[in-house]
């Protein structure tokens, strides 16, 4: 089974390229806001358990997102060739509890894939995609900043996570979406099956 962590900062592509690996790749995709949503709107009992927190403008606590993740394997595990993880894990904590849960299923991540941006390619990119789609967190200079910046404090951590464990895979995020595409498929086509 195939299991990636799609890596990057905000304006990536992570979406982008999500949507595409999963096509050729046959895999399942795990975005955590998706998931959390999903949940809450099922009214499961982790779904419930993580509106209380979201409810009160608080994070919800990794055991919480760790169960959810697990259920929603459990669920499509024969439905697909693999998962890719899409925002999450953002810590190192996230990363060690997401190993020992998918440790429990006979799973471990196969590699974590960080498409790597300028920086002012990136606030072009999240300047384009607010004009375009509207969201208020890509329009503005000093959200897009501070975004970006939270990203390099709090997530670099999990990239050192996985070098560690000969995880980590570095891809030149620059250039059309299908010069990036191909630089994944090819990261993604030397991994062990």
């Amino acid at each position: 089974m195939l299991n990636i962590v799609l890596f990057g900062p905000p304006g990536a592509g992570k979406g982008t390229q999500s949507e595409m690996i999963i096509r050729r790749y046959n895999l399942q995709h795990l975005s955590t806001g998706d998931i959390l949503r999903s949940a809450i709107e099922k009214k499961t009992k982790l779904g419930m358990e993580a509106k209380m927190y979201m409810d009160k403008g608080e994070l919800v606590p990794d055991s919480v997102v760790i169960g959810i993740i697990g259920r929603i394997l459990d669920e499509n595990r024969d439905k697909a060739d693999g998962f890719v993880f899409d925002g999450f894990p953002r810590t190192t904590v996230q990363a060690e509890e997401l190993d020992k849960m998918l440790a429990k299923k006979g799973l471990s991540i196969s590699q974590l894939l960080a498409l790597e941006v300028e920086y002012q390619e990136l606030v072009d990119r999240l300047l384009k995609r607010g004009q375009i789609s509207g969201r208020s967190d890509d329009r503005n200079i000093n959200v897009i900043k501070n975004r970006i910046n939270v990203y390099n404090d709090n997530t670099r951590s999990v990239m050192d996570y996985y070098r560690a464990q000969g995880k980590y895979s570095g891809i030149n995020g620059m250039g059309t979406i299908e010069e990036i595409f191909e630089r994944i498929c090819k990261a993604m086509d030397a991994l062990p099956k």
